[in-house]
């Protein structure tokens, strides 16, 4: 039996291995970073954030936060490792936090072209919006809550199940800045009363700057025209003819919607863009603030909900055309049923869909009103 190729298998598993273990680096050795933050001070000038873990039974405090102003983001590394006793590692990274002000920079994306020419970067940090200085979240510390990183991650994870906000990764983050046919989306935290919330959406243009915010509500709308709704979604909408009595909103009712479908209908007519939604979802009550007779009006209530939820939606389409963006990623219809159109104006596709004519209709069905009449 020739044993020569058997030979060669040996060697080749001894060089990978070998290579593999060249660039070895001891956990004690290195600074594993959890999340990193961008932001301006007020001159201006460039600070980059980061949380590591501090793993050591003598210090009561976990985490640890430095504060640099380098030239580049690679240079940041060199300058965080000079205030450590490990080599910074941008593999462990959880959370990328943008503050407004470098949303607000025309080219601040190129910042991300580190982790990008690094193989062995992950592309998978989510990437957060903050409204404010980030020295605002850094240096919180809760003490009744996790690390921060990891609250982050958890809070955009649960938050995007819901369709409250959205889970976009750096990689995503780029993909979508690439792509013509829509603009960038990204979650939204903010500091209330010492406390960490999540906001909802930030809206981006197609180079990625800020261009709006959406609270919850209009997140969750979002997510409906999108057609991109987890599961069920939850909405509470105010019913014209009742009366607010007091201190409570006893207008309104909440309820929660399934089985969303959304049909949208391209065309082109009179050098125009056209878009014709149509939506249609269950409906289940869950809660109801004024007193009403489900049984014998449920067709009219369902009516009333159809009508304040494509308000709701019209209002949210003027806001995203006013902002000259498309969060909803109709130019991806455009594109697939009136190419030869979108070809022509794919470079400003924002400034052509503010012109657009958006038409949408919602068709609920009231599935059930919960346990009581």
């Amino acid at each position: 039996m020739n044993k020569r190729p058997l030979q060669i298998i040996l060697i080749a598993m001894v060089v990978v291995i070998i290579s593999s273990c060249s660039d070895r680096l001891d956990m004690e050795d290195a600074s594993f970073a959890l999340l990193v933050g961008f932001d301006l001070d007020k001159e201006g000038e460039f600070i980059v954030y980061s949380t590591s873990p501090v793993f050591s039974k003598n210090v009561e405090k976990k985490t640890r936060e430095l504060r640099v102003k380098p030239q580049t983001n690679r240079q940041s590394r060199e300058k965080q490792d000079s205030y450590t006793q490990g080599v910074f590692q941008g593999r462990s990274i959880q959370v990328i936090l943008l503050s407004k002000r470098i949303l607000q920079q025309e080219n601040w994306f190129q910042l991300t072209d580190v982790w990008f020419r690094d193989p062995k970067n992950a592309l998978t940090p989510r990437i957060i919006a903050f409204d404010g200085p980030l020295s605002e979240i850094i240096y919180l510390n809760s003490k009744d809550q996790p690390m921060l990183p990891l609250l982050l991650r958890e809070m955009i994870d649960t938050k995007d199940a819901r369709s409250e906000t959205i889970n976009t990764t750096l990689q995503g983050l780029h993909e979508q800045i690439s792509e013509k046919g829509g603009t960038p989306i990204i979650s939204e935290v903010r500091v209330k009363n010492k406390q960490i919330a999540m906001t909802g959406i930030t809206l981006l243009d197609h180079k990625g700057n800020f261009a709006d915010s959406l609270n919850i509500q209009e997140s969750i709308l979002l997510r409906i025209l999108q057609n991109s709704t987890k599961k069920t979604v939850n909405l509470t909408i105010p019913i014209p003819g009742e009366m607010k009595i007091g201190p409570f909103h006893t207008d309104k009712l909440s309820l929660i919607a399934d089985k969303i479908k959304v049909k949208i209908k391209t065309s082109y007519l009179r050098d125009n863009f056209q878009f014709d939604m149509h939506i249609t979802m269950r409906v289940g009550l869950s809660e109801l603030m004024f007193p009403y007779d489900v049984r014998s009006h449920g067709k009219e209530l369902e009516n009333k909900i159809s009508d304040q939820i494509q308000k709701q939606l019209e209002s949210l389409i003027k806001k995203i055309q006013a902002d000259k963006i498309d969060p909803i990623g109709l130019g991806f219809h455009a594109r697939a049923h009136e190419y030869s159109h979108f070809k022509n104006v794919e470079d400003h596709w924002g400034e052509t869909l503010a012109k657009a004519d958006i038409h949408v209709s919602v068709k609920t069905i009231l599935g059930s009103m919960g346990t009581v009449k």
